[in-house]
């Protein structure tokens, strides 16, 4: 190698370390994006807008949530993935693409783990079986045996991978077969079970509160091992004759992996801050969620154990998604 190529590799090294350092010492310093996997109005749009006016106050930039729905949500945790890793692309990330499409998909464009960096745990909630409040069933065993009786024309909403999977376990506990309808949000799922276009679905907490507390749908079931505080009246699946379908979901932010250590730090610090603010957490336990804030570590180590849990289970169900 000449003398010349020695000082090109050694200015371009240097570049590339001025050039690493400017970002985490400076910033933010242009508005930072949050992307959303699902329409708006479902769980995780609801709760990344209202985070990003607390993060905006924190990081002195404005922060847009950026709804790229579709495909099991792939579409949006690849745009992340192969976003420049300044850490101006959040992915609010929930179990659905970073735990359960591992599990289901043989081949995806990301890797959950090596292709993020985790920031901080947001929130975790358990699912509601739902029906339309004009549905003649009051009741999980009611719902079973209205499903057998109707088993070619009975089906059930899901938007993403962890609401297919828990309907999934549902069905096989059950031995009912409820058609798979696929939506590009969960609360399209929920329009679509109050408008009477599909049977049922399960779904998380955020965009079905509305509609429970309006009237125009049913709780039968929350997949908990107990009741939930906010719908004290809605039996766990143990209670309702279905064990064994405890389910409890997860939502995180997370950046590309090489995303530098400082500012991922002063995100994670953002974060945990807005999670914890009084209105925030206040907002987050009516929408059904758990507040969390959380290590990157923490994240990491929930996101390991649950791709484990959902493969095991995927490949006893046999649940493929491509």
């Amino acid at each position: 190698m000449t003398a010349r190529m020695l000082v090109r590799l050694a200015a371009l090294a240097s570049a590339a370390l001025v050039a690493a350092g400017v970002p985490a010492q400076d910033y933010p310093t242009k508005p930072i994006r949050i992307i959303v996997g699902y329409t708006t109005g479902g769980g995780n749009d609801l709760i990344a807008r209202l985070l990003a006016p607390k993060l905006a106050e924190g990081l002195g930039q404005p922060v847009i949530v950026e709804n790229r729905p579709g495909a099991q949500s792939i579409i949006a945790v690849e745009l992340v993935a192969k976003s420049p890793p300044d850490g101006y692309t959040l992915l609010m990330g929930p179990t659905g693409p970073m735990a359960m499409n591992p599990a289901t998909y043989s081949k995806l464009p990301y890797s959950s783990t090596r292709d993020f960096a985790p920031v901080s745990m947001v929130g975790s909630f358990p699912l509601f079986l739902c029906v339309s409040a004009s549905l003649p069933v009051r009741s999980v065993q009611e719902l079973v045996e209205y499903a057998k009786a109707r088993p070619n024309s009975v089906n059930y909403a899901s938007s993403a991978a962890a609401f297919q999977m828990a309907t999934e376990l549902f069905k096989q506990k059950t031995g009912t077969e409820f058609a798979h309808i696929p939506y590009k949000g969960s609360g399209d799922s929920a329009n679509a079970v109050v408008a009477g276009q599909v049977t049922m679905t399960i779904a998380d907490p955020p965009p079905i509160t509305g509609a429970l507390k309006g009237g125009t749908l049913r709780a039968l079931a929350v997949t908990a091992a107990q009741r939930h505080p906010a719908y004290p009246d809605v039996p766990t699946m143990a209670e309702a004759g279905v064990p064994d379908v405890e389910v409890g979901l997860w939502m995180g932010i997370f950046v590309p992996a090489a995303t530098p250590a400082p500012i991922v730090k002063r995100l994670n610090e953002e974060v945990v801050r807005a999670v914890r603010l009084p209105d925030v957490r206040e907002r987050l336990i009516a929408l059904g969620v758990d507040p969390a804030g959380s290590s990157p570590e923490e994240l990491a180590r929930v996101l390991a154990r649950d791709i484990e849990r959902w493969t095991a289970v995927a490949k006893a169900a046999n649940i493929k998604s491509d």
